[in-house]
């Protein structure tokens, strides 16, 4: 069996980082974990459009891969209007680790692409308004992907665009709104393929295909305490949530305790109101489950709930659509009107 040679900027940055390694202190090595970590080599950047590697810095050299927007590379060497770059091309991104923060390198299987392409339309670190050019060119894509006639790949295209951001600005503004943004569309994407599944329709949530949790939670641990923490806390819950509630009273009973501690840890997030409008629909569902199993008690505890639970909206969300629609359904059971049927959950 053939061997294949190592590369020479592969090994170079292999020995770099073993002698950072080696030279660090612990203390420094246990701060980087905490970290987003920076490349070894040259600046990070990205590419706005499609762009072509040659093997040399011109239009007439071979060509050795295309670089779609927003896969990250890194900036070698500079020749007038071309760049010589490690790319990492279309290879899609994979991440197996909670504690692995955004560290670059869009796979962990294939080395990047060595080659050149042209400047032009190209972002690096070094950028003037390089965060706000990434964020606008990702709202850009995001908003394609919602149009039916936007191109199919437009959504992916903004995912990686936000992460770019989030890696190459790590002190922007608006690197928080990025990492949120990032991670709610691969969130979108896998939620809409879990729910395509007949294990959807399973009760208890262990027995289907569950989201991938990595980038909410990273976004959680590198930008804690902030709008995108909380909605991001509040996205992880659905792999707890049942599927199919097949008429069972527990589902609607710990579906409740999980939003009304997810509110009291985010008393004031932005999805606060919506978790406990969540929680008012179920606890009406509990009464209308009582109530054909002829529990009285239940039925009024679960009554008496609701309403403390919109009085608690009243309180604090006046304004909030959800403290409106709670309010409704309140309205229902007390005039014993069914909120909960076969076909609605």
């Amino acid at each position: 069996m053939r061997i294949r040679p190592i590369p020479p900027w592969l090994l170079a940055l292999f020995l770099a980082s073993l002698a950072a390694v080696q030279c660090s202190p612990l203390a420094a090595q246990k701060k980087q974990k905490d970290e987003i970590v920076k490349p070894l080599a040259g600046p990070r950047a990205t590419a706005l459009q499609t762009a072509w590697l040659y093997v040399s810095p011109s239009r007439t050299a071979q060509k050795v891969q295309h670089v779609a927007p927003g896969r990250e590379m890194v900036i070698a060497e500079r020749s007038g209007g071309w760049l010589r770059v490690f790319a990492n091309t279309d290879t899609q991104q994979m991440h197996s680790s909670d504690d692995e923060p955004w560290v670059g390198g869009d796979n962990d299987i294939a080395p990047p692409v060595s080659g050149w392409l042209e400047a032009r339309g190209i972002v690096d670190e070094n950028t003037a308004n390089g965060d706000q050019i990434l964020m606008g060119e990702a709202a850009n894509e995001e908003a394609s992907a919602s149009d039916p006639r936007g191109p199919a790949n437009a959504a992916q295209i903004a995912r990686l665009l936000y992460r770019r951001l989030v890696e190459m600005f790590q002190n922007s503004p608006l690197a928080p709104e990025a990492a949120w943004r990032s991670a709610d569309i691969a969130w979108q994407i896998q939620k809409a393929d879990v729910q395509s599944r007949p294990s959807a329709k399973e009760r208890d949530p262990y027995m289907r295909a569950q989201i991938n949790e990595d980038d909410m939670k990273r976004v959680i641990k590198f930008f804690p305490h902030t709008r995108q923490a909380d909605m991001a806390a509040f996205e992880l819950l659905d792999n707890k949530l049942c599927g199919d509630w097949q008429g069972q009273e527990k589902c609607p009973e710990k579906e409740t305790e999980l939003y009304e501690k997810y509110a009291s840890e985010h008393p004031d997030g932005p999805r606060t109101a919506q978790a406990l409008y969540n929680a008012v629909y179920r606890q009406c569902v509990l009464v209308d489950m009582f109530n054909a199993d002829n529990s009285d008690k239940k039925a009024d505890s679960a009554k008496n709930h609701a309403h403390e639970l919109v009085t608690r909206m009243h309180d604090k969300f006046a304004q909030s659509d959800y403290t409106a629609r709670a309010t409704a359904l309140v309205f229902k059971i007390d005039q014993n009107v069914p909120v909960y049927g076969i076909d609605q959950q």
